[in-house]
């Protein structure tokens, strides 16, 4: 990871965010519809690159298409923000293509969740900016209040350092320090191994995913564990797991991802669950590679903008 992460530049009312598709293809045209007016009366204009209605099979475009239309997103000065429509899968297609430097040259922030996780990762380590974990022009509609308006504070830099969600569980208590990193667990899991893996050591894990039976719940974390993953972290944040929409399927299947945590994870580190990040409408922005404090105790996670550099 480059040392000297870069905060990218806040956003101001009527500033253009940008939107692509960097992996799958809409599957909903009218919740992009919705998330786009979201976006404008949030105060900001939209421009869209590449395809972004619905379409056969699992990719929005050809690999080399979708690294062009992403850089022509970057390069465009009037785009101050980029917002990923949906995930789906192929950000990991096309990863060899991209210009990190380009993307240094002219910071802005990357938004996205699922597998969007290796673009946010890949900037941060790559590029040295400071992505965003949080909800996609195609998700946004689902996400509630409290989730859009976290990530529209952060674009423009008005976030809360402190957030303090309802619900919280601490699984195990204590204070860590460190930089967010993570995400999605299966995209995660993908990156290992790979000229795009990189350490964990000293950060604070993020980890959330979605229509994973336990079993291979367990496998993934199992090798996450194998591969010294989550030896020598600062803290380990869980996020939403999920089937669907059957709540008790949900608490016993996220109660299981917590008791395998804990039987796998070394002692010295907090392990929060249900921090409201992943598939769910409650997703809030989390600004990855910016340093962030976890204090069991009052049961917040504190930002730490001042560990950046404002670009």
């Amino acid at each position: 990871m480059n040392s000297q992460l870069i905060l990218p530049p806040r956003l101001r009312r009527g500033e253009t965010i940008g939107l692509l598709c960097p992996a799958g293809p809409v599957r909903d045209a009218e919740r992009l519809r919705a998330g786009i007016r979201l976006i404008e009366e949030a105060g900001f204009a939209v421009k869209l690159q590449g395809p972004a209605t619905p379409t056969d099979g699992y990719l929005a475009d050809s690999d080399q298409a979708r690294a062009a239309h992403l850089h022509a997103l970057w390069s465009d000065e009037e785009v101050k923000a980029i917002v990923a429509i949906r995930g789906g899968y192929g950000s990991l297609r096309m990863i060899e293509r991209l210009d990190w430097e380009l993307c240094r040259q002219y910071p802005k922030f990357m938004v996205g969740f699922s597998d969007v996780t290796v673009l946010l990762n890949c900037l941060v380590d790559r590029a040295g900016l400071i992505t965003v974990h949080g909800p996609m022009a195609g998700t946004l509609a689902r996400s509630d209040e409290h989730s859009r308006a976290s990530l529209f504070a952060l674009l423009t830099g008005a976030f809360e350092e402190r957030i303090k969600p309802r619900g919280l569980e601490i699984l195990r208590g204590g204070t860590g320090r460190g930089q967010l990193v993570g995400g999605n667990l299966t995209t995660l899991l993908h990156l290992l191994a790979t000229p795009w893996d990189r350490s964990w050591d000293g950060c604070i894990l993020v980890l959330e995913d979605t229509g994973e039976p336990l079993y291979r719940l367990d496998r993934m974390l199992t090798h996450l564990s194998l591969a010294g993953r989550l030896q020598r972290l600062a803290g380990l944040v869980l996020g939403d797991f999920d089937l669907g929409d059957d709540q008790m399927v949900n608490l016993r299947l996220q109660e299981a991802v917590w008791a395998r945590v804990l039987e796998l994870a070394p002692p010295g580190y907090p392990i929060w669950a249900r921090f409201p990040a992943g598939h769910r409408q409650r997703n809030l922005a989390l600004p990855i590679g910016m340093e962030a404090e976890m204090t069991s105790d009052a049961g917040a996670l504190t930002l730490l903008p001042a560990s950046t550099i404002p670009a």
